[in-house]
């Protein structure tokens, strides 16, 4: 099982990437192949005396793409950048996973378009792990998708499950869906129309959930749009900062705080780890044929070994396989999700809830996916819709 990793992508790529890659192979012995300017990768190496020993692959990739570059300009434009490289070993079978620090809006457009979606998928859905008062919850999605109709809502909460299952292993995940009241009817025609799916479902649907029972814990799997997802996110880094620097502040402000703090330092640490992001190496992009990390721009060396962990991980308890069964199951014709389908066609439901023809992703409206634009080596085909 290799892992590719984008080792031109971050804020402190080739060095911590390429070290990143380093520790991993010597911990977890897992074969890893590099990709980005050759030079630059083999000068990080040559700073390790074992590396040639290790299970490392470097592939050339003559172009980087920059952070602040758009994803459509960035397709049309840069044919053997680090990530296409990458993910055309993926889709190729040469790799069985992804990892990229990089422009996120970057990898989630080649993602889409070189991997395609799974089966049932209308969008992938970035997911985040937040620390909670009784341990983890994954939020999704954290930032693909700003608008989104009820059915990839309700995609999001079978991924959701699955990821929770498998890769944090709760045996039944409480799936909730992020609104503005924990009421049946609160929320707005996109979130209604979602519970009602989500409650016919074969998974744990525990209903609404407000933004102040996120951290608490009573949800395993939050579901909501990008939008929410991202705001959720970015306001939740922004308060960990503040109390992280107010901390700071307190226990440097005389000596009783400072005695407090060497008596709190084991403590402090182990909470400090619980939030610490690169602890969990980066978030998944759930929904592609194939496995995919997102990296934070920031990550260190630890970040990237802990990403090649999980990567690892997604592979070895074949996530995509369980998606795709999970979403057939529930898009089968004599299965509850499609017997909630043919009532509300029967009139049963007056606010409808027939599920909408999938709009073209974000990444597909700001991009020419012709095959002679974006050089890939599979057809160019519209994710397939289930029958009804």
């Amino acid at each position: 099982m290799k892992i590719v990793v984008d080792a031109m992508g971050g804020d402190f790529a080739p060095e911590a990437v390429v070290e990143g890659a380093v520790l991993a192979t010597r911990e977890f012995g897992f074969p890893v192949i590099l990709v980005g300017i050759e030079d630059a990768i083999q000068k990080e190496l040559d700073k390790y005396e074992d590396a040639k020993d290790l299970p490392i692959e470097v592939r050339h990739a003559s172009e980087v793409v920059e952070m602040h570059e758009s994803p459509g300009k960035v397709l049309r434009s840069k044919r053997d950048s680090s990530m296409k490289v990458g993910l055309d070993l993926v889709k190729s079978g040469e790799g069985e996973a992804f990892i990229s620090a990089g422009n996120t809006g970057a990898v989630l457009a080649y993602s889409t378009i070189i991997l395609r979606p799974l089966k049932g998928v209308d969008r992938p859905a970035i997911a985040i792990q937040l620390p909670t008062q009784k341990g983890f919850a994954i939020l999704l999605d954290a930032g693909a998708n700003v608008d989104c109709k009820s059915n990839q809502l309700f995609q999001f909460g079978i991924m959701g499950h699955v990821y929770a299952k498998y890769i944090l292993g709760m045996e039944e995940p409480g799936v909730g869906l992020l609104s503005i009241g924990e009421e049946d009817g609160k929320g707005n025609e996109v979130t209604k129309e979602t519970f009602r799916w989500l409650s016919k479902s074969h998974i744990r649907f525990i209903g609404n959930v407000e933004a102040k029972e996120v951290y608490r814990g009573n949800a395993d799997v939050i579901v909501c749009d990008g939008f929410t997802g991202n705001v959720a996110l970015k306001i939740s880094e922004s308060l960990a900062e503040m109390i992280g620097k107010n901390l700071k502040t307190l226990f440097t402000s005389g000596i009783v705080p400072k005695i407090g703090y060497l008596m709190l330092k084991g403590r402090l640490r182990e909470f400090k780890k619980s939030v610490d992001y690169s602890e969990k190496g980066g978030a998944p992009l759930l929904g592609v044929n194939g496995v995919v990390i997102i990296a934070h721009g920031s990550s260190s060396a630890k970040a990237i070994k802990n990403a090649i962990l999980r990567a690892h991980e997604f592979v070895e308890k074949k996530v995509n396989q369980h998606i795709r069964e999970d979403i057939e199951y529930n898009l089968d014709s004599k299965g509850s999700f499609w017997q909630h389908i043919k009532e509300i066609v029967a009139g049963h439901d007056e606010n409808g809830g027939v599920p909408h023809k999938a709009e073209p992703s974000p990444v597909e409206d700001d991009i020419d996916t012709d095959t002679e634009e974006i050089e890939t080596t599979e057809d160019k085909k519209p994710t397939e819709e289930p029958e009804k």
